[in-house]
Formats: C-alpha cells, structure tokens, sequence
C-alpha cells in the first residue's frame, strides 16, 4: 500500500488541508475534525485504495484504514496537511466545539448521568424485585429481612443530588469533593425533607428577597437540574480563583469561597429557580405521555429512534431520573423499550427474508442484541442502511409506546429496556409484555412487507459460488494451525453483537468477540508483535501461520489514553502461544462507562476460504475462538 498517496486522496476527498480542524488516529481509523462537511467528497473517500469505510459520529468524520496501517497513513496525511498532530481528547473537544448549543448540552448531560446509571439500575431492580414479592407473598414486607433490603433499594434516589454532584463536578473540571459538598448542602437534614414538604410538612422562610419573594427552607431530594446548574456555577467560581489567587493561599481560599458562594447562591436562587424550571419540564414530559388515547406517547415511541441516531437521546436520563425520584414510577422507560424491540424486530424481518448470508449473519444478532437494550447494531447496521426498516421499526416503537401509556406501564430505575426490562417492571409486567409484543410484531410484519433484498439478484447469480457443505469445518473435525485460540478467558459472542458498527459489519476483518472474565489477554498463537498501540488498548499481531490478528480490548477504550492498560510485550517481539501480552484493570474500565466487549479480528480474511464462529458462551484461553479453513 502506497500510505503517502492513500493520505494524498483523503485529504483531497475532505476538501484540502484549509477544510481541517484537527487530526488525530485510533487503533483502526482516522478522526478528523472539518471545518466544512458540505466539502467533503463521501464517494471518493470510499473509493481510496486502503479506506474501509467511511462515517460520521460524534462530530467526526472517521475514516477506517484498519490496524497495522492507520498509524502510517496518519504521519503522511500530518505530514500533507502541515498541522500538528492531535491527541484524541483534543479532537473530541474540537468536535464538540462545534456542534450546535443544544447538541453540546445534552452530551453533557448524558455525560453526567450514564456514569451514575449503574446505581439507579442496581436499587431500581432491589425495588422492583421487593415490590413483586411484597405483592406475592404480602407477610414478606413486615420481616426485619425485607425493611433492610428496603433501605438498600431506595439509597440511591434519597441521596441522588450528592450522585449528581459528584459527576457533574467531574465533566465540568472541578474539585469532585467540593462538588458533593454542594450536593450535601442541597439535602441536608436542616431542610425539611422535599418529599415531606410535597406532603403537606409545614416550612419556614430560609430567605427573603426583599420581602418580594421569601424562599422555604426545603430540601431538594428528587431534583436534577438545579444540582447540575449549582455544580456548574461551583467549578466556574473554582477555575476562576485557581486562576486569580496566590499559590500560598489558594488551598484556603478557593475552597472556602467556592463552597460559600456556591451554596449561598444554590439555596436562594439557583434551587428555587431550577427546580421549578424543572418541575414545568417534568409535568411538560408527563402531560404529553398523557395525551388520551395514548396519543402523545405514540408521538415520543415513533420519534425515539430518530433521536438515537442524532445522538441527543441521552437528554431521556435526566427526565427519567427527576421522574424516579418524584414517585419511583418510570413511565418513560417503557417507551424506549418499545422503539428499541420494534427497531430489533425490524432487524429481525430483514434477516428472515434476506438472501445474502452476509446481510442475514449480520441483521440477525444484531436483531437479538436489540431485545436486550443494545440498538446500535440494528438501527445503523442495518436499518438506517436500508431505510424501510428504520421506519417500520418507528411505527412499531410508536403503537407498543401508545400501549404502555394506555396500560400505565412504569418501571423503578432508568438504563434498562429490553427483556431485562421485566425486572424493573415487576409491578406492570402484563402491561409491559403486551407492549413488548406488539412494538415487535407491528414492526416484523410492516418490515418484512416494505423491505426488498437487493441482494436476491446477486446472490442468485452467484449461486455457483456459494460454499458447499463440505467445505465448512465442523466443530467435531480436527482443525489445523489456521485455527485460533482465545486470546481472553471470559463470554465469547458473535462479532455481530458487538456495540461498534465498525467492528460489527465486518469492516475491519471477520472473526468474533469475548466479553472477558478476567483482566489478561495472551497469545492465541506463535507469532511476533506487529503494533502495540501507544494507549495499550490494542495490539496487532502476525501469527506464525500467516494469519494478521487484532485485539481491540473493549469499546471506546482508547479514550482512556493508555489508563488501566499495562502491557508486557513491545513491538516486534516474538510470542508464544499462552504468553502474557496485555493485563488491564476491567473493573476500572467499566466504572468509566465502557463496554468489555473485546473484539479478536483476522485482518486479512481473503487469505481464507471460510472463516466460522467456532466457540460460544464460556471459554478458556485455550478454547477454539474462531475456526477457518484455507484457501
């Protein structure tokens, strides 16, 4: 491959080097940041000898090479372009720098709330498991056992502003701490109690404007926004003081007066002012659902998958949090439940009726994948790609949401959808069966009617190609060195279901996944180490018996830049089969918000005649992963 010209052709097909923002690589692509899209030539990038695959997400405009070649790529399209070289967080803020206002809004938001969703998803399933066995069994609830695990299901609402707190402080740049500070101050128990105060508790004047406005002296239990807003104005006082004060005093100074400014402005202004913007949110959100007939909720059920592939459905989480919080009912979750299984029933009608196997390996794990809450493949590997099933699958979203609201299904925590949904769902689990299953009959049956296979031509035309039956290596058959072991002890899956287009249609190579058990990757094979990525989160290897393999431990990971990544092996050094090449701290990695799945490719796949998923669920390092036969 001629890297030099491959960067030539890229940075014509962006629009030239004066249309570049910014520039950066991960283990398979480019990311880049233009300053113009309406320049950039799709067409031709996707016909550069090397290009992949070319797409968009989250403001970038990525650009798969593959491993082993993006990094030299990348030095010659730096070199061509004449700008320095970027890192990858100093691209994700140049992306964010330009996306609209509100677009920039809501991805804070949903960096605040999705690290805090494993909290709310652990004690709304305690709740929703005690409210079915209280109703199953009703002496249960007057145990000394029950009263305990009562306390543990509701912990994480009743102290939600500190969760909040705490996370927002993060992604605004200040001192966590300080910012759970702000969170006690918001629920201490001086205050009378939110949820007494809605009951009727008597208050009394904490402050007074003037005598025109006199502010109660009640707690913010339940609320969202104002915690986000007061932490906000927090870190901007800090950063500024950080910036103005002397060295000498600052540990006294910036604290003090952050917390003191903060909290004066948050129990005055900011949370009376906030919460009541947010109380005018909710109801805005509740009254809609509640349009007769189930009407506003078909409306939100149609329009819901839309949103994901705009990326702005992580506003949902703080509607879906304010409303826990109110009166522990969800009754948006079942909505997003309902577009996500009907755009997975959508999937589901392609692979049913396709003729490509390709198409039909892809569309229906990712189908499957869909029922469990996890969309991404389905909506943008394959209905997006098609574009009837993507409607189909609105439709359905939108008659099992009119479902839900008509049946008052609600759920006790946020996070969920899907099958798994049940479980949080326990006290409206009829409700949410029927919503489950008309979403995804609506949506099989108007999917498999509107979709036409453009494949059905060609693969009848090339049905002298196709491999015969004894070209496919059972499992049962000895296998040879082609084969290849599992790299990583854990769940193997199909690559198909992994949460990264790029990964999932193949792009990269074919081969499978392993969500890992434990924190160590080891040779499959003999081999030598072709690139190990500077943030450790991947490696490229050439196996002895000519095979080229990627290991991408989880998704996204190269964000983290390099952090609870420790390699054991350099480039160019030789392997053994079993050896230690890398050892990562999962527990770390998934506290950070970033899925496990650890895609294991075989980056050149036209050396091989079949290439078949040969191990499922549980395995071992030396398991049979991915099978092949040569050719």
């Amino acid at each position: 491959m001629d890297y030099r010209k491959c960067a030539s052709e890229i940075l014509d097909g962006i629009g030239g080097k004066e249309n570049l923002a910014s520039a950066a690589h991960c283990a398979t692509r480019l990311r880049l940041v233009i300053a113009d899209n309406g320049k950039v030539k799709k067409a031709q990038l996707e016909g550069t000898d090397g290009v992949k695959g070319v797409f968009e997400a989250a403001g970038q405009l990525q650009i798969i090479i593959g491993t082993g070649t993006v990094n030299k790529v990348y030095d010659e399209f730096i070199a061509l372009a004449g700008v320095e070289a970027a890192s990858k967080e100093e691209v994700k803020a140049a992306a964010a720098a330009k996306s609209p206002w509100y677009k920039r809004a809501i991805k804070t938001l949903g960096d605040i709330f999705v690290p805090i969703i494993p909290a709310i998803v652990a004690t709304g399933l305690l709740n929703g498991l005690l409210g079915g066995l209280s109703k199953a069994f009703p002496t249960l609830s007057d145990s000394y056992f029950f009263g305990l695990l009562d306390l543990f299901s509701n912990a994480a609402l009743v102290f939600l502003p500190i969760l909040i707190a705490v996370s927002a402080a993060k992604i605004f740049g200040g001192n966590i701490y300080l910012g759970a500070v702000i969170g006690m101050i918001m629920i201490h128990p001086n205050l009378v109690n939110a949820w007494s105060a809605g009951s009727g508790a008597e208050t009394e004047t904490l402050w007074s404007w003037f005598g025109l406005w006199n502010v109660q002296n009640t707690g913010y239990q339940g609320h969202v926004i104002p915690v986000v807003i007061a932490v906000l104005v927090l870190c901007t006082i800090e950063k500024k003081l950080h910036k103005i004060v002397p060295e000498t005093f600052d540990l006294f100074v910036t604290p003090l007066v952050s917390v003191l400014v903060t909290g004066f402005l948050t129990l005055t202004l900011i949370g009376p002012v906030f919460s009541q913007i947010e109380t005018w949110v909710l109801a805005g959100a509740k009254a809609l659902i509640a349009i007769p007939f189930g009407i506003g909720a078909f409306i939100m059920g149609g329009v819901y998958a839309p949103t994901v592939v705009a990326g702005v459905h992580h506003m949902y989480n703080a509607i879906e949090l304010a409303m826990l919080a109110e009166n522990n009912q969800n009754i948006w979750m079942p909505i997003a439940t309902a577009a996500n299984v009907a755009q997975g029933a959508a999937a589901l009608a392609v692979a049913f009726k396709t003729k490509n196997h390709k198409t039909k390996a892809l569309a229906l794990p990712a189908s499957l994948s869909a029922f469990m809450g996890i969309t991404e493949p389905a909506i943008f590997g394959v209905n997006v790609r098609y574009g009837k099933p993507l409607i189909a699958g609105m439709v359905g979203g939108a008659c099992g949401a009119a479902i839900a609201s008509l049946m008052g299904v609600y759920a006790t925590a946020n996070g969920v959808t899907g099958i798994f949904g049940f479980l949080i769902t326990t006290e409206s689990f009829v409700g949410y069966l029927l919503t489950f299953l008309v979403a995804s009959a609506v949506a099989f049956g108007i999917s498999y009617f509107l979709f036409k296979d453009p494949e059905n031509a060609t693969s009848s035309a090339n049905k002298e190609d196709a491999p015969k039956a004894e070209d496919v290596i059972n499992l049962d058959q000895s296998f040879d060195d082609a084969n290849v072991y599992s790299p990583l002890k854990g769940t193997a899956i199909p690559l198909e279901e992994v949460p990264d287009e790029t990964f999932a249609t193949g792009v990269l190579g074919l081969g499978a996944a392993v969500i890992p058990s434990t924190g160590k990757v080891v040779a499959p094979a003999d081999g030598e180490v072709s690139t190990l990525f500077e943030t450790k989160h991947a490696i490229g290897l050439s196996l002895d018996n000519g095979m080229e393999m990627l290991i991408h431990i989880g998704i996204n990971t190269v964000e983290l830049a390099g952090e609870g990544f420790t390699a054991h092996v350099a480039d160019g050094d030789h392997i053994t089969r079993g050896q230690t090449l890398i050892t990562f701290d999962k527990a770390f990695i998934e506290s950070k918000g970033y899925k496990m799945a650890t895609p294991v490719i075989i980056t050149n796949p036209d050396d091989y005649a079949e290439i078949s998923f040969a191990a499922g669920g549980k395995i071992n390092f030396l398991d049979r992963l991915i099978q092949t036969k040569k050719g």
